[in-house]
């Protein structure tokens, strides 16, 4: 039996490179059986010990962006969300287009007035069918390596705390849940903390089966970071210009018009986008390229 190597992570650490679980992430995001097998073992070839993520995932998307584009649009996410900074700002906003399209009104950057004293919540939200009002911490980090740790979970959960102390006579914004959210992983003693003090955490991951992977498929929300087809100053000008998001310019193409691009090039991004968007939905497994 080949004894495979040990690979090291963005945080640092090291694991065991797990050739399944390579397929099982290029599965999820949408490649073939056969494709994914195929790329799978090319990489499974080359690895050597002491090889990083960052150079799998490389490889891999080289590969993959070979046979579909967004394919591997959307095996990118995870880098695609660290593209949105270096402010917090895009992220904030992706998650509030992201949250209106599961129906939720949102505001943000929003002050509440707690029990002690006021507080600015990044992300409130309110849901008319089910009468339910979050607010929501959002955390966005550019390093694929950092995680959000406990001692933000803390911070959260005293703020939260604070609200949820308010008089109801005199809340102008009731809350019902509040949540802490990042573009990163958690830690095990955050995830620990949450579960035990009742924070809810979404993160990438977490909670397993209702991650942000599995929010931005299951409502086909990208970031507009996602697209392969854009370049790296291009995907900073429809920032700046406030365009988050691959679905916005499949519904209205004259977002494009800042990059001055020539029509058979916006035809091509046009139609890589509307190819991210119909790609299947499969949550079975985790991602955690």
């Amino acid at each position: 039996m080949t004894t495979l190597p040990s690979i090291t992570k963005a945080d640092g650490s090291t694991e065991v490179f797990d050739p399944e679980r390579l397929v099982m992430s290029l599965r999820r995001s949408g490649a073939g059986e056969h494709a994914a097998r195929h790329i799978a073992d090319a990489i499974t070839s080359t690895v050597a010990p002491g090889t990083s993520s960052k150079e799998i995932y490389t490889r891999a998307f080289s590969l993959l962006r070979k046979e579909a584009r967004p394919v591997a649009a959307r095996y990118a996410l995870r880098r695609a969300l660290l593209d949105l900074g270096p402010s917090g700002h895009p992220f904030e906003d992706f998650i509030s287009h992201l949250y209106r399209a599961e129906g939720w009104q949102v505001e943000t950057r929003k002050i509440i007035k707690g029990k002690c004293v006021s507080h600015e919540v990044d992300f409130y939200a309110s849901h008319p069918e089910q009468n339910t009002y979050i607010a929501a911490e959002l955390k966005y980090h550019n390093d694929p390596g950092y995680k959000t740790d406990l001692k933000v979970a803390l911070y959260v959960k005293s703020r939260f705390d604070d609200i949820f102390d308010c008089d109801p006579a005199v809340r102008a914004c009731p809350i019902d849940r509040g949540l802490l959210v990042t573009n990163t992983k958690f830690t095990s003693e955050a995830i620990a903390y949450a579960e035990c003090a009742g924070v809810e955490l979404l993160g990438w991951g977490y909670p397993v089966h209702d991650s942000l992977f599995v929010h931005m498929s299951r409502a086909k929300v990208y970031p507009i970071t996602t697209l392969v087809e854009l370049s790296r100053s291009e995907k900073r000008l429809l920032i700046d210009q406030g365009v988050v998001a691959v679905d916005e310019i499949v519904r209205d193409r004259r977002l494009l018009d800042p990059l001055r691009l020539p029509p058979a090039r916006v035809g091509e991004l046009i139609a890589e986008a509307e190819g991210l968007l119909a790609l299947p939905d499969d949550f079975r497994d985790t991602v955690s390229v």
